[in-house]
């Protein structure tokens, strides 16, 4: 099995969200769902240093989206079978005419990559832009982002080339075994392996 993820690097991301408006445009989300979201994480301290200050601050920004993860957890809580993991790509796949809405899998994300869609009353999510992926191109996301802080591959390649890293500071604890890789900000706190 191929197993897509994406690579994020956080000393590029300039917290444009070009990325999260080219999803939300793609995907035709209304205005209260996101499939990527793009947070701001910053930190440190000024402590006065002679005539002056002295300061550890630090600010960075890291996109964000489902993570296809190893073991999700979204796929063990869902009571109806509406979410699986295809076999050849790793993509977690979610289907509409499965879903309840129950909001378990929303509950279950550390991600928060799970979205409630109000109108259909079910549960939405990335889906890696499988159409897009299976011809041969970038998902959206990737493709928007103007300062190549995304990147699209195997998984096991993305690994290889930038390093095992999958949370960092104001990322959660590694539980899912998600299908990324960081590059963290290095004014950020040292990445977690």
């Amino acid at each position: 099995m191929t197993q897509y993820g994406f690579h994020m690097r956080q000393d590029l991301c300039t917290g444009c969200h070009a990325c999260q408006m080219a999803c939300k445009d793609e995907k035709n989300l209304d205005d209260a769902r996101l499939y990527r979201h793009v947070f701001e994480t910053e930190g440190g301290s000024f402590a006065a240093a002679g005539s002056g200050w002295a300061h550890d601050a630090f600010a960075f920004y890291t996109s964000m989206s489902c993570n296809h993860c190893e073991r999700p957890a979204c796929l063990g809580v869902c009571p109806a079978g509406a979410i699986a993991k295809d076999d050849k790509t790793g993509i977690v796949t979610y289907d509409g005419e499965l879903c309840i809405g129950c909001k378990y899998c929303e509950e279950a994300c550390p991600y928060g990559a799970p979205q409630y869609d109000e109108a259909a009353g079910k549960m939405t999510k990335c889906d890696l832009c499988a159409d897009r992926v299976a011809a041969g191109e970038q998902p959206v996301c990737v493709a928007a982002c103007p300062f190549n802080a995304l990147e699209f591959g195997e998984l096991e390649e993305l690994r290889a080339q930038y390093g095992e890293a999958v949370t960092t500071f104001g990322l959660p604890e590694d539980t899912t075994g998600p299908s990324i890789a960081i590059t963290p900000h290095a004014a950020g706190a040292p990445s977690v392996a």
